[in-house]
């Protein structure tokens, strides 16, 4: 069977577990050279493992919905950096490596902080000086530290803000500018981004008002990107996936995200590794001429989704007062479809 993605460069952050994890394999299945990107953090950004294997039970992850880790800032003045120039790699990072190098494939892994601005140009720098080219960049990684608005403090609101948003940022800048020169000299390449938001940007999670506002924010700064990369051949895409693990349970056991998932017999509905085959996809020549999108992946459902537009409207040739807006506002809320629900579906209204 032909490799879709045969030579493709590859850069995947947050690679080491969960969903980042899922996507490298695949990757490699298709033929692509990977840089694992992850710090080997646990779920709230803290705590980076060492190189050894981690104790039976131990636990970091990579983004899944609502469910990351990986990318938190590394403690002051540590040094992180690719496989071979003598930095201390992630326990999860070589493990992925190891993986798909049993598969027969190439990889390297990287452990620097992707919110970084230094550690992210190193990262695409890996890609470029491993491998001779960058073609496709996953931004996976992430952090969760949820609470109620009223129970949040500033610093876990600007640590998930920080490695989300400016972790999803400094990478895509850094390789545009690669893309860029390359499409100045006369080499442009099918490159391709791949952000990850998430149902909470989209619709809202109740407990997530540091996480959704990151997510929403990488949703529009895909499609921002993607407007203006074009030129240089670049498709920029977002998905919002939905996977089991051992964060996500809490999020499923409380009710915050619906575990019910179609699947048939032996198919596991919640597998993170049900949403590759869309990211390796987008990742791919093939998917040329789509760009600007929001796609949602849960089992055997891929989601396109519809963003914000404009719904009903009431004018006059001048300033409303507020008398008029306080006679007018309620009926035109009423014509309005309501808000999406965490599935995406929009509510049937009352007969």
């Amino acid at each position: 069977m032909e490799q879709l993605c045969k030579g493709r460069v590859v850069v995947i952050t947050g690679a080491g577990r969960g969903l980042g994890r899922a996507y490298a394999l695949e990757f490699a299945r298709q033929g692509a050279k990977v840089v694992v990107n992850d710090l080997g953090t646990q779920s709230d950004g803290t705590g980076i493992m060492s190189a050894a294997r981690p104790p039976e039970g131990a636990h970091t992850a990579a983004e899944g919905e609502g469910i990351p880790v990986n990318a938190a800032r590394p403690p002051e003045g540590a040094h992180t950096a690719a496989e071979g120039e003598g930095a201390p790699v992630s326990a999860p990072a070589q493990q992925v490596v190891a993986e798909i190098r049993a598969l027969g494939g190439e990889a390297v892994a990287n452990t620097d902080d992707v919110s970084d601005w230094e550690g992210a140009r190193r990262l695409i720098q890996t890609a470029i000086t491993t491998f001779g080219a960058l073609d496709v960049l996953v931004n996976n990684a992430g952090i969760l530290r949820d609470k109620a608005l009223v129970n949040m403090d500033i610093a876990d609101f600007d640590a998930v803000i920080r490695v989300h948003l400016r972790g999803t940022f400094a990478p895509m800048r850094h390789a545009a500018m690669y893309w860029r020169g390359e499409a100045k000299a006369g080499r442009q390449r099918m490159a391709r981004v791949i952000n990850t938001s998430s149902s909470s940007g989209l619709y809202g999670i109740v407990g997530q008002t540091n996480y959704g506002p990151a997510k929403a924010g990488i949703a529009n700064m895909s499609i921002v990107a993607a407007r203006e990369l074009e030129r240089y051949g670049v498709t920029v895409n977002a998905i919002y996936p939905t996977a089991m693990s051992r964060l996500t349970e809490d999020l499923f056991k409380s009710g915050r995200l619906d575990p019910k998932a179609r699947g048939g017999p032996g198919f596991d509905p919640l597998d993170a590794a049900n949403v590759a085959p869309l990211v390796v996809w987008l990742g791919s020549v093939s998917s040329q001429g789509v760009t600007g999108r929001v796609f949602g992946a849960k089992g055997g459902r891929i989601t396109v989704a519809e963003g914000w537009h404009a719904g009903p409207h009431i004018e006059k040739q001048g300033r409303w007062s507020v008398s008029e807006i306080a006679q007018r506002l309620p009926d035109l809320v009423r014509r309005a479809a309501p808000n999406a629900e965490l599935s995406g579906e929009i509510p049937m209204a009352e007969a």
